[in-house]
């Protein structure tokens, strides 16, 4: 797992509670996707919201969000990262601090169960959330595609070798535009983060294309 720093604004929380909200991001048939889980309990029974709940006794917000992961996904070595500390996010003077997680989704086992189900939903096309989720996952969303600018952190949602193709639909995914196809490779190459592998894989009926890999499968800043 990789973590960042926490957020200031956990300091006088008192005796408020304190919930870990998870936003879980992946990137499939070249969607950025967000997992939900439907509400089998009220408040907001049978609505959707985002992984998360209650601390446990003993329980801080930076293990619970991993928990949480590890519940709903299968995984647990992906980026994860603290967001921000919510306050009114429900009626309840509850504090909810947010996380937001990469996971390749071919690596992701979703929990399989009958009440509060999980499923993946395009970030472009969320239901209704309940508990006013939604600004967590706009907040998440501005997060993400801010830290393509300066961070590798997309090699949490690639497999360990991937064509240059594979990389930039995963980029194109999360900002939600196309990207100039040899602009972006000069930029990729350039930056060093990735390096070839030697092996080649085929992709339609494109001649064979070369395969990459991350330097690091850890969070690094250019």
């Amino acid at each position: 797992m990789s973590t960042e720093a926490h957020d200031p604004s956990l300091v006088g929380i008192g005796l408020r509670p304190v919930a870990a909200l998870v936003v879980i991001f992946t990137v499939q048939d070249g969607n950025l996707q967000v997992l939900l889980i439907r509400r089998s309990a009220p408040p907001y029974q049978g609505w959707w919201s985002l992984p998360g709940g209650l601390l446990s006794p003993g329980e801080g917000p930076d293990e619970a969000a991993v928990r949480k992961l590890a519940e709903e996904t299968g995984v647990a070595d992906v980026y994860l990262e603290q967001l921000y500390t919510f306050w009114d996010l429900d009626d309840r003077e509850g504090v909810a601090v947010s996380y937001f997680a990469l996971v390749d989704a071919r690596q992701a086992h979703l929990a399989q169960r009958q009440e509060w189900p999980p499923a993946w939903w395009p970030v472009d096309g969320l239901p209704p959330l309940a508990f006013k989720n939604e600004r967590v996952v706009e907040y998440a969303l501005r997060r993400l595609r801010a830290k393509l600018e300066y961070s590798n952190v997309a090699y949490s949602l690639l497999p360990a070798q991937f064509t240059l193709s594979q990389l930039q639909r995963v980029y194109e995914a999360i900002l939600g535009r196309r990207l100039d196809k040899r602009n972006f490779r000069r930029r990729m190459l350039s930056l060093g983060l990735i390096v070839p592998t030697g092996g080649r894989a085929v992709e339609g009926r494109h001649r064979p294309a070369q395969l990459y890999a991350f330097k690091e499968r850890r969070p690094v800043l250019f």
